[in-house]
């Protein structure tokens, strides 16, 4: 039986790029704020259209709330970035991510955390 892949989003291809780039100048250890800067810049310099801190509202029985949650990157509007600096990524941030998935209506993200000595071993790929 062989290997079976799952294939590659190329726009995941270029952030997980650009987030190695951003963690090879900075390090581990630093607030969450600082590599979300450092990584739309990145990003910026690579022309990737990407959008920050993207407002998704929530309906609760009738009344509206305008920003109940916020996806840290929207890229080329189909691939959701979600970054962390954390000791160490727990089930609660996929499944927050995952709910920012479908609000958005979008199928695949990264959740990305930057507070580890390689970042590869701090990213989760999610698909809906």
């Amino acid at each position: 039986m062989g290997l079976v892949q799952h294939p590659t989003n190329p726009i995941s291809e270029k952030v997980i790029g650009a987030a190695i780039e951003v963690h090879r100048y900075l390090g581990p250890g630093l607030l969450e704020s600082s590599y979300h800067t450092c990584l739309c810049r990145e990003l910026e310099l690579r022309n990737i259209a990407y959008r920050s801190q993207v407002a998704l509202p929530l309906e609760y029985k009738g009344v509206q709330t305008a920003r109940a949650y916020v996806i840290d990157l929207l890229v080329e509007d189909s691939l959701i970035v979600e970054l962390k600096s954390v000791d160490k990524l727990v089930p609660i941030h996929s499944s927050q991510l995952m709910t920012y998935m479908r609000l958005q209506g979008v199928s695949s993200a990264l959740l990305m955390n930057f507070n580890v000595a390689i970042l590869p071993h701090g990213i989760r790929r999610i698909l809906l």
